[in-house]
């Protein structure tokens, strides 16, 4: 039905759609049964507004305002987008035993490892709190290094594992307020940083890759990997993490 509209869909992913014609390019976001629509051809858009209603009961929510737990709010400078309520939401279902709060969210040289601590009894909890975390790092990429740290361990953590858990959940409370920021003016310079530990894994000695990529002065993309081989120096480690982001930057 969306192609039949005009609509060709991302060869890189399975949710957007894109329309282009003389009078610009119109994109098309559905997830399920939630839609996002944007562009810079308002006929266009109210066309495939109408189309979609006389093939589906659809409600037009006006300007974006809430998508899949991502707040958004527009501003004459640009737009900023949030989880306050994805992460008080999360906070409420850890329930806390204390309100401390942490600076950061993980330990400076932490090194965990699967023998750390005693098993946990049940590991659901554990489980659905680094998923929900996961989620949260679409809006937050100071958790991103944390949550791939403790992803590792989802099927089989320990006591150790969950303390380190809750040391991040600490962190978000005292800093759910943060905004991301997209400024509305802004240049078309890709701006790239990346950087990797050496052999920083104690049980396998492999490295760990991670990247930035600015659009302007927006960030528009981070990642926080593993590396597949053991290098036996840091400037062979710090190349693999070139090579990842040279790969995801052709992809954008």
């Amino acid at each position: 039905m969306v192609t039949a509209a005009g609509f060709s869909p991302s060869a890189h992913d399975p949710a957007p759609f894109v329309h282009t014609s003389p009078r610009g390019r119109t994109l098309l976001l559905i997830y399920v049964d939630d839609m996002i629509i944007t562009g810079d051809d308002p006929e266009y858009i109210a066309f495939v507004k109408a189309h979609l209603r006389d093939q589906f009961l659809m409600t037009d929510l006006g300007p974006l305002r809430y998508f899949l737990g991502i707040e958004v709010s527009s501003t004459s400078d640009g737009f900023f987008i949030s989880q306050e309520k994805y992460i008080q939401d999360l906070l409420t279902r850890a329930a806390l035993g204390d309100e401390r709060i942490v600076e950061t969210p993980m330990e400076l040289n932490i090194k965990l490892r699967p023998t750390d601590g005693d098993p946990l009894p049940d590991p659901t909890r554990y489980r659905h709190l680094v998923g929900r975390l996961v989620y949260l790092a679409v809006t937050r990429p100071d958790i991103s290094y944390p949550i791939h740290i403790l992803s590792q361990f989802v099927s089989a953590p320990t006591t150790v594992h969950y303390s380190h858990l809750l040391r991040v959940l600490h962190y978000l409370r005292g800093t759910i307020t943060r905004l991301f920021f997209f400024p509305r003016f802004s240049s078309l310079q890709l701006q790239c940083y990346s950087d990797a530990t050496w052999a920083s894994d104690p049980m396998d000695r492999r490295s760990l890759s991670a990247y930035y990529v600015f659009l302007g002065g927006s960030l528009i993309a981070w990642k926080t990997k593993k590396q597949t081989a053991v290098f036996r120096s840091s400037v062979e480690a710090e190349l693999r993490a070139m090579a990842l982001l040279t790969a995801e930057v052709t992809w954008l």
